[in-house]
């Protein structure tokens, strides 16, 4: 495994790495025409799930100083609500922005310092317990991948489809 600059990420990359592997593993066998299934016109699709995990990967890398954009932000762009009058980008569209982004900032978890994890990353919540720095909206971000990889779990089973298989890809290094 790879060594973080950070010791505060220890934690961290063992996660990040984990979830890229889950995203990819939840989504494979995943129709495009079922990907943009909801329920009872209640949830959110597989589509509108996976490009949100993929805003909050983007949102990670411009905190940890990186330009790239995500190219389908504005569907996304901090959890925006779904809307069904727009077209979607399609779940390979949604790999390949996640293949893109993912290693670069796989890169920038390893690289960081302490200090620069602890620079404050104002994001509005006000909360006393929670200071606003990189270091909590990387593990904010972490946290909401976990989320969105189950929210498509349970999409996959309402769906008919399998389980998602732990067929870890041992040479995905990010």
């Amino acid at each position: 495994m790879d060594t973080p600059t950070s010791h505060k990420l220890d934690i961290v990359i063992p996660a990040f790495r984990g979830h890229s592997q889950t995203f990819l593993m939840v989504l494979d066998g995943i129709s495009e025409e079922d990907a943009l299934k909801r329920i009872d016109g209640r949830t959110n699709h597989i589509i509108w799930m996976a490009g949100n995990f993929l805003d909050m990967r983007y949102a990670l890398g411009t905190a940890l100083g990186l330009q790239e954009e995500f190219e389908y932000k504005d569907f996304f762009f901090q959890g925006k609500t779904l809307d069904e009058s727009l077209d979607y980008p399609s779940l390979q569209q949604l790999k390949d922005s996640f293949h893109k982004i993912s290693p670069l900032v796989y890169q920038k978890l390893l690289d960081i310092t302490d200090e620069e994890l602890d620079t404050p990353f104002p994001m509005g919540m006000d909360i006393d317990f929670f200071p606003e720095t990189i270091l909590n909206f990387t593990g904010m971000c972490i946290g909401r991948e976990d989320y969105l990889c189950g929210q498509i779990g349970l999409m996959r089973k309402i769906l008919g489809y399998g389980g998602m298989k732990y067929d870890f890809d041992k040479d995905l290094k990010y």
